[in-house]
């Protein structure tokens, strides 16, 4: 496989993972975090380093927004609960400082 291929392949997989995470609105980031150590916000960060380490600039809350599918403030206040007591406690021990 040659590398424009694969980097096809590797986009059409983020594009689909994005989409899966826009239409599973009842996954929290906190449960992401919980249980593979990344979550929406991670993929934001990352999407924005990655711009900027090719001289783009897409800032965090852009890179958000179109891992959201709408802007932060919008789907946090649509879709994202309460953490309960458990979930914060697992965060706290698997990622301290989050």
């Amino acid at each position: 496989m040659n590398d424009a291929t694969r980097t096809e392949l590797e986009a059409a997989a983020f594009r689909r993972l994005v989409e899966h995470l826009r239409a599973r609105t009842d996954v929290q980031n906190i449960d992401l975090m919980n249980l593979a150590g990344f979550c929406r916000n991670c993929l934001s960060r990352w999407y924005s380093e990655a711009a900027g380490e090719r001289g783009l600039d897409v800032g965090y809350e852009d890179a958000r927004t179109l891992l959201y599918g709408m802007p932060y403030a919008e789907w946090k206040a649509k879709y994202q609960t309460e953490a309960t007591p458990e979930q914060t406690a697992k965060l706290a021990t698997t990622h301290p400082g989050h």
